[in-house]
């Protein structure tokens, strides 16, 4: 049986209260992007309140599964902090952070492993299988995907990527598979077996990059970039990478969302068009982003694409509302 052929009959349910109209109306306006997007890779880096709740979870799987059957290839790569801290508690261990990221000594390391492979890992495979083989586990580690090197002595095992191998990635996309990857990594000195705790930001943006991914999506727990946080009316719609430079120079960005600003970056300098951070807590939320004229979040385009960031839309974007304004009313 291939990948897909049992998920071919998953049921993706449209809200009852809506009208016919306004069932054609959501259909129309997603076609130009079915369109778009299809044969598409774009990783999606999954964590925060959205990987918590287990309706959230769902509905982000949901909407993956959807991606995947409209001939998007998704590639997830997720953390696991809040189940390391609770895990880390149970046994004990004390939770010790600096500058952001996780002191990992040998224990601590042993636990993140766990935690990541056997507990976060494995959780997010059961959910998409649930309607097909249609996904695979692995670790940033397994077949030497990532390898890291300390990012220093006080952190302990928290590594620094220096080589990304693509070829286990790029196998199960081709065998029509969705990879979900663990941020660890390997040692990249050949004399070192142990492994490396990654920021699953940092692992995202570099796994995008050296896929040639069309896009990176980040599910946080905001609605994307603001100007002046927290004021709902400074989210940024659309801005361009040199535009995100001078955020981060402002100082006006939250500590935890450097990484996630400095991964969209990274891809975007190695080629990959366009990044997205877009709240994870939404319902469906990506669907929302991709698969609307509006979109939620917060779109970044490479500089060189500076008038994508202006327009955020596809060339046929708005055809689809304009065709349903002129229906007949009910």
């Amino acid at each position: 049986m291939s990948a897909m052929n049992s998920a071919d009959h998953a049921h993706i349910a449209v809200p009852a209260h809506l009208t016919p109209t306004q069932k054609a109306s959501v259909l129309l306006e997603a076609m130009p992007w079915l369109r778009a997007y299809k044969g598409a890779t774009i990783v999606i880096k999954y964590g925060g309140a959205a990987m918590e709740n287990a309706e959230l979870m769902t509905s982000v799987m949901t909407d993956i599964l959807l991606l995947k059957l409209i001939g998007v290839n998704p590639v997830i790569v997720h953390g696991g902090g809040k189940a390391i801290n609770r895990m880390l508690a149970a046994l004990g261990i004390e939770s010790v952070f600096e500058g952001g990221l996780r002191v990992t000594d040998d224990a601590t390391m042993d636990v993140v492993q766990m935690v990541l492979k056997g507990q976060v890992n494995s959780q997010l495979v059961n959910e998409l299988n649930l309607h097909g083989n249609i996904a695979v586990g692995m670790c940033g580690n397994d077949a030497g995907t990532l390898k890291a090197v300390p990012i220093s002595p006080e952190l302990g095992r928290v590594g620094r990527i220096v080589e990304v191998d693509t070829r286990h990635v790029e196998d199960l996309i081709e065998g029509n598979y969705i990879p979900i990857i663990a941020s660890l990594a390997a040692a990249a000195d050949p004399h070192d077996e142990g492994v490396f705790n990654i920021n699953a930001d940092v692992a995202a943006g570099e796994i995008a990059a050296a896929i040639h991914a069309h896009k990176i999506i980040f599910l946080t727990d905001v609605d994307g970039l603001y100007e002046n946080y927290p004021d709902p009316g400074s989210l940024i719609a659309s801005m361009t990478q040199e535009d995100v430079e001078g955020l981060i120079d402002s100082g006006k960005l939250a500590s935890g969302m450097i990484p996630k600003i400095r991964a969209c970056t990274h891809a975007l300098g190695e080629g990959i068009p366009r990044a997205h951070i877009i709240n994870g807590t939404i319902p469906h939320a990506l669907l929302l982003e991709l698969l609307t004229d509006q979109g939620i979040g917060t779109m970044i385009a490479r500089s060189d694409n500076a008038d994508d960031a202006k327009l955020k839309r596809h060339a046929l974007a708005g055809i689809a509302t304009r065709l349903i304004e002129n229906l007949p009313k009910e």
